[in-house]
């Protein structure tokens, strides 16, 4: 599998030949590029470092924990932990910035580098651009002996995490213990099977039922927080008569939900209803993604704010949601950010405002649903065979629907009389994801369809 570089990290599948897999000659060369640049712009030594359980995770680790030293850096390794957790850990430490060891939702055999600037947010793609440039460029000097950095663990990351969240305005954490819930934790065995049960403990929940929640690295099911790959844990709920079931990916950055019926409250909603709560205080904007559901436009101009949308990806989001001064954001993909705790992701503060909603409203997981407009986003993708020309394809795509409303700030989106479908190439793997939005299931899925079978059309004639 090729090594992917992008904004979202240096990210590929383990073992191979350096430069097409993720390789530790790959490891060394691109944090080394990432330590040079961080000393240069922030002027400070010191980098944070965290992983998440997967297998190759301590290998990568080290790599990369004796590459900073040689480059004079300073290293903090919180070990295991989660994403969010090293982004605040940045912040706290005042350091130069932040390595994050995981491949999020990608399966076993994948890991990958998630770069942070000194504000614990990912770097830009400009930032990104210096890094990469710097990589290739071969020009990295390394320290003499009497120069290298320190190395020291800090085990107080998440509980610092933790508490910083229970202290927020908005999390009700006596309306939660009042309630007793009874909750079924599913964390594809990585670290939210330590960071997500210590966080419901603090919130007053004592009632905790775990399912893959050794953070053995070796993922019981398709770590993408989706639907079909969360049957086990619907299962669960219902033979357990809990109040809800919560999923989250290997990094603990994507947060999903299981009714107490064992349905599905659905991960673009994650956010939906976290923004619905924290709107009935903070009247303000909202910023989520171009393939996100418009339910969060709705909900926002409900209590009485604006919605702004924002190129696919967490900093992109990040970005936007400063320009507008959001009070609350995300994507689509179970991924809230919350700004008066930090600007990521974080499906451990997505918890605790959704309990706290939960606990407030008097309702069921499964009537709170209800209560939300209901859209339908069919999410697909097509793989890439090795030299497509993605650019030209998407180009014959919006050439053909010329007549239709067209967004092209991130891949391709088409608006259809109120539906529609986002094509954009993946940073992350080599597919084309096609998602389209309605308020009926078949229509959603009969237009992803027709525009895959357009793509794949193309593809043959290219």
């Amino acid at each position: 599998m090729p090594l992917i570089k992008s904004i979202s990290g240096i990210r590929g599948t383990i073992g191979g030949k350096a430069g097409d897999n993720f390789t530790p000659e790959d490891v060394v060369k691109f944090t080394a590029a990432f330590a040079s640049w961080a000393k240069q712009k922030s002027g400070k030594n010191t980098i944070v470092i965290g992983r998440d359980a997967r297998i190759s995770g301590k290998i990568v680790s080290s790599l990369v924990s004796a590459t900073l030293q040689s480059m004079d850096v300073d290293v903090i390794d919180l070990g295991l932990s989660t994403t969010p957790t090293v982004q605040m850990a940045v912040i706290h430490h005042q350091s130069a910035g932040g390595i994050i060891i995981t491949a999020s939702h990608n399966p076993m055999q994948w890991n990958a580098l998630k770069l942070l600037n000194k504000n614990g947010e990912f770097i830009s793609e400009a930032d990104g651009r210096n890094v990469l440039s710097l990589a290739d460029s071969g020009n990295i000097s390394f320290s003499e002996i009497n120069a290298l950095g320190d190395y020291v663990v800090d085990p107080a990351g998440l509980e610092r995490h933790i508490e910083k969240i229970e202290t927020l305005d908005l999390v009700n954490v006596s309306a939660i213990k009042k309630k007793k819930f009874k909750v079924v934790v599913d964390a594809v065995n990585s670290s939210g099977g330590i960071a997500v049960p210590q966080l419901l403990e603090a919130l007053g929940v004592s009632d905790i039922v775990k399912i893959n929640c050794e953070p053995t690295g070796k993922f019981a099911h398709n770590p993408e927080p989706l639907p079909e790959n969360l049957s086990e844990l619907s299962q669960q709920v219902k033979l357990n008569k809990a109040h809800l079931g919560i999923a989250v990916d290997p990094d603990v950055d994507r947060l999903a939900f299981v009714c107490e019926d064992g349905s599905m409250f659905g991960e673009e909603y994650t956010l939906v209803a976290a923004a619905d709560y924290v709107l009935k205080t903070k009247k303000g904007n909202t910023v989520s993604n171009l393939s996100s559901t418009r339910a969060l436009k709705d909900i926002t101009e409900k209590h009485g704010g604006h919605y702004f949308s924002a190129a696919v990806g967490e900093v992109h989001v990040v970005s936007r949601m400063k320009e507008v001064d959001a009070v609350v954001g995300g994507e689509g993909n179970g991924g809230v950010i919350y700004p008066e705790l930090h600007y990521g992701r974080d499906a451990l503060v997505g918890i605790a405002l959704f309990l706290s909603h939960l606990a407030t409203s008097n309702k069921t997981c499964s009537v709170l649903r209800q209560q939300y407009p209901n859209y339908v986003i069919s999410k697909n993708k097509i793989q890439l065979s090795e030299g497509v020309n993605i650019d030209r394809i998407l180009q014959s795509v919006q050439k053909k629907y010329k007549k239709q409303p067209i967004n092209t700030e991130d891949g391709l989106k088409i608006e259809f009389d109120g539906d529609w479908v986002h094509l954009r190439k993946s940073n992350t793997e080599p597919i084309i994801r096609i998602y389209s939005e309605s308020q009926h299931e078949t229509t959603a899925n009969n237009l992803a369809q027709k525009i895959m079978q357009d793509i794949t059309a193309m593809m043959k004639e290219s």
